[in-house]
């Protein structure tokens, strides 16, 4: 919704009223730059989703030559996170006026002399993943306004993140709850920051329970043509396997067809769960149980703190972290009725309590709050 009900422009005073808080609250929490509580953050950033909202400023010196891009750096454009993230991004910048410039770090140019050519177009830029290294973005960081994405924070940008350890250890406490004993997890965290905080949220859960030790994962990349690899590996061990914690969705549906191929059955004999809850995810036969990533929202924030920064604001923030929730469904072994509608995007923000920083994170990190969970099709 980008308007209230009378079609009245949205105004940071229309955040206010909605969130039921000042105007004043609704600029710190914004800018992240003074420490606000758990549940006002969350009714201010709630507001803004429900509004469509999309902060304004314009401190930044007007001698200061401008572009009227932003350019964004992704590994690539293959599966539905990327194009999500990407939607969200551009139609964020689009209401700043802003063009998008798109540097792709598997492209047939070495990535850092895409970044050269880039740098002298826009007017600032945000890294995903680990596509480019820390020494790098410290050095465009210098010059250029930059915020990182689904990725460690680095000293002097900006951080935009989801939350992955909480919601990971709760799917795996979810699938001992069912009975399952020797659970696995599949995916390689090697060069990802958010496959390596579901991977610590795994073993974090197996030691809390201290039911069985946490075995290492297997290590395939998140990929859906990764999957018949992970299946002769999971199948050839010499315990059986009853529960699977993977990656991603895109794995984790890899995973689920070739199971069904070798006759093996999900969730009879297998339990899997996965993480991202793209739309395939609940229309596969079981549902895939998963935790839902606002993808789009990520890339909302990320134009919405770029634009921040490119506006002049200098003083360092704390890292903004997106919650995750958890979605039932038949992977797991809970009962499945079928398909079910999406989640509105509204709900995405309804946790009643915080989601800690990741244990990475150079300092404390300014969270949405949420925790909240739903049974699909129940």
């Amino acid at each position: 919704m980008g308007a209230d009900d009378d079609d009245r422009p949205v105004t940071i005073y229309t955040v206010a009223e909605r969130a039921g808080v000042s105007i004043a609250t609704v600029s710190r929490v914004l800018k992240g730059s003074t420490p606000a509580s758990p549940m006002t953050r969350r009714k201010v950033l709630r507001a803004v989703e429900e509004l469509d909202y999309v902060p304004l400023r314009s401190s930044r010196p007007v001698d200061v030559p401008r572009h009227q891009t932003h350019g964004l750096v992704l590994p690539g454009l293959h599966g539905p996170y990327f194009s999500d993230l990407l939607t969200g991004f551009e139609s964020t910048a689009a209401q700043y006026g802003q063009s998008v410039v798109v540097v792709l770090a598997n492209g047939p140019v070495d990535i850092e002399t895409s970044l050269r050519n880039v740098l002298q177009r826009v007017d600032g830029l945000v890294v995903a993943t680990a596509t480019v290294s820390d020494a790098t973005v410290r050095t465009i960081s210098r010059g250029t306004p930059t915020v990182l994405l689904a990725r460690d924070p680095v000293e002097g940008c900006d951080a935009v993140l989801v939350e992955n350890e909480r919601s990971a250890a709760e799917l795996t406490s979810h699938l001992i709850g069912h009975g399952r004993r020797h659970i696995l997890f599949v995916g390689d965290g090697a060069r990802s920051h958010d496959v390596t905080g579901r991977y610590d949220g795994f073993v974090s859960a197996l030691r809390k329970r201290k039911l069985m030790e946490a075995g290492p994962p297997i290590r395939v990349h998140p990929e859906e043509t990764f999957g018949p690899e992970a299946v002769d590996r999971i199948l050839a061990m010499s315990e059986p396997v009853d529960a699977l914690l993977c990656a991603n969705d895109e794995l984790a549906l890899s995973i689920m067809a070739q199971l069904a191929r070798r006759g093996v059955r999900v969730p009879d004999d297998i339990a899997v769960t996965g993480f991202d809850d793209i739309m395939t995810s609940r229309f596969m036969a079981p549902g895939l149980t998963t935790a839902q990533q606002p993808t789009r929202a990520l890339g909302r924030w990320a134009a919405i703190r770029l634009h921040e920064r490119i506006e002049g604001r200098t003083h360092d923030v704390e890292p903004l972290v997106i919650p995750t929730k958890i979605i039932l469904r038949g992977s797991c072994g809970c009962p499945w009725d079928g398909p079910s509608l999406p989640t509105p995007p509204e709900a995405q923000f309804t946790r009643p309590d915080p989601v800690p920083a990741p244990a990475r994170s150079n300092g404390a990190a300014a969270v949405v709050p949420q925790r909240t969970q739903e049974h699909a099709g129940a």
